[in-house]
């Protein structure tokens, strides 16, 4: 895969950034009337939009909820294909995409819609109890960040909000995963670095506590921490990424805790942490593969993301 170039619609603070390093992908205006701001700003320009859809092979549509659907009409005047992000509505796309839980759903598919970043970790979790023991049904409560870092367009706060249940990611889950039973509620929390999902699950299969573990464990894009280790919340895990000098402090896998990992009766629960800046970018990357029919099964398509992009090398 080749990164043919970026789009924006205004000279904003991360195509700043891009410009003093160099410029190092091809930077492409999303909205004509804007050329003078990039003017004024002496951001190199390679093209208009439509240059880069003329160029690639897919397109990777990050806009803001609605845009990518009036620019699917686009997409398909140049017959490219293209992967929407969460917020967008599910018919915006062929196929409700998870490189885990349904990848050979959108092998061959023009227009693939991602989950969010809160549905795209709670699947890898719920998907991989599924696989070894079944699940008849999930309940979950998101502790969700407020904003990202450096958006201020959520006000400043000293509260917590409660939304109406279920929460969608339990609704996305069920679309991904018809069989299975799904609810939630969702808080959302002054914070900025990362979300955190406590996860209650009924099994079809009995299961030990020990097993749960193995079975998160096992999973390449799920870290399993410890808050002996220090890991004490979210902001022990953005630390933690950064120290390992990640770009941006991203890290790629969800983490669940082995301390919150019990049983109640047949039930499971633990909780698990969601770096919401980076957890969607290997299902990304599945999504091209599948699109664009590069692996045609499940295991080969995430496996080889996997590799290219070093998740699990720490294991």
């Amino acid at each position: 895969m080749e990164l043919v170039g970026v789009a924006d619609i205004a000279p904003t603070l991360s195509v700043r950034a891009l410009k003093e390093r160099g410029m190092p992908y091809a930077f492409f205006s999303a909205l004509p009337e804007n050329q003078n701001l990039f003017d004024e700003a002496e951001i190199p320009v390679s093209g208009m939009f439509a240059d880069l859809i003329s160029s690639v092979d897919i397109m990777l549509d990050a806009t803001s909820a609605g845009i990518g659907a009036k620019n699917k009409v686009l997409y398909e005047r140049h017959g490219k294909r293209a992967v929407f992000q969460g917020g967008e509505k599910d018919d915006v796309a062929d196929v409700f995409f998870h490189g885990y839980a349904n990848y050979e759903k959108g092998v061959g598919k023009q227009f693939l819609k991602l989950t969010s970043c809160n549905t795209t970790g709670l699947i890898r979790a719920v998907d991989c109890i599924d696989r070894e023991v079944g699940v008849e049904k999930v309940a979950i409560t998101i502790i969700r960040r407020v904003a990202d870092p450096g958006d201020y367009h959520r006000g400043l706060t000293n509260a917590l909000e409660v939304e109406p249940a279920p929460s969608h990611q339990a609704v996305d889950l069920m679309t991904i995963m018809p069989h299975v039973n799904a609810t939630g509620i969702l808080v959302h929390t002054p914070v900025t670095h990362g979300h955190i999902i406590t996860v209650l699950i009924t099994p079809i299969k009995s299961v030990s506590r020990e097993d749960v573990i193995s079975f998160l464990r096992g999973h390449l894009r799920i870290r399993m921490v410890k808050i002996a280790d220090g890991f004490r919340g979210n902001a022990s895990l953005f630390r933690y990424a950064r120290d390992l000098g990640n770009p941006r402090g991203d890290m790629y896998e969800i983490a669940a805790w082995e301390e919150s990992v019990v049983l109640s009766g047949k039930d499971i629960m633990f909780a698990i942490n969601i770096p919401q800046e980076a957890v969607v970018t290997p299902e990304n990357i599945d999504a091209i593969r599948a699109a664009c029919s590069m692996q045609q099964s499940r295991l080969d398509g995430v496996a080889r993301t996997n590799e290219y992009l070093g998740i699990g090398a720490w294991k």
